[in-house]
C-alpha cells in the first residue's frame, strides 16, 4: 500500500469527531498534498513542496478558526487511492480531495497557533498524534 501524506484544516466539527469518532470526516474531505499542478522550479524539493501543502490547509485553516481562535491542521498519511488531486479551477495547486475519512490511526500530527487569534503568517506548533487531548482542549478554547 503507497501512503501520501495530507494536510487537512480542522474546525469545531471535525474536532468533534475527532474526540467522538476518533476520525477526520466525513468523505470527500477537503485537504492538501503535493500534486503535480504544484510549481517545480529549480531547486524546489520534496520537503519545500510539503511546507507549502501545509501553509495551505493553515490558510483554509484560517477561514474556519475554532472556538478556540486557533488555526488547527492534521497531518496524515493515508492510502494514495483514496486521494485525488482538484482541478484547476481557482483552487490551490495543492488542493485535494480524499474519498474515506480519516482515521486518528492515520494522522501523525497536529499543527496549531501557538496563542488564539495568532496571524495568518505566523507559524504554528507541531502537536504529536499522542497530544490529541491537548490538541483538542487547545482548539476548544479551553487552555
Amino acid at each position: 500500500m503507497t501512503l501520501r501524506r495530507i494536510y487537512v484544516p480542522l474546525d469545531d466539527a471535525a474536532l468533534e469527531m475527532l474526540r467522538t469518532r476518533r476520525e477526520i470526516g466525513p468523505a470527500p474531505l477537503a485537504a492538501h498534498a503535493v500534486t503535480d499542478r504544484q510549481s517545480r522550479g529549480p531547486g524546489t524539493d520534496a520537503e519545500e513542496l510539503e511546507y507549502a501543502a501545509l501553509l495551505a490547509a493553515a490558510a483554509e485553516a484560517a477561514g474556519a478558526r475554532t472556538a478556540g481562535g486557533r488555526r488547527v491542521v492534521a497531518a496524515a498519511d493515508v492510502e494514495s487511492a483514496l486521494v485525488e488531486d482538484g482541478d484547476d479551477t481557482g483552487a490551490p495547486p495543492s488542493r485535494v480531495e480524499v474519498d474515506a475519512p480519516v482515521p486518528v490511526s492515520r494522522v501523525v500530527s497536529f499543527h496549531l497557533d501557538e496563542v488564539p487569534g495568532g496571524t495568518d503568517d505566523g507559524d504554528l506548533l507541531w502537536y504529536d498524534v499522542t497530544e490529541l487531548d491537548e490538541v483538542l482542549r487547545l482548539g476548544a478554547g479551553h487552555g
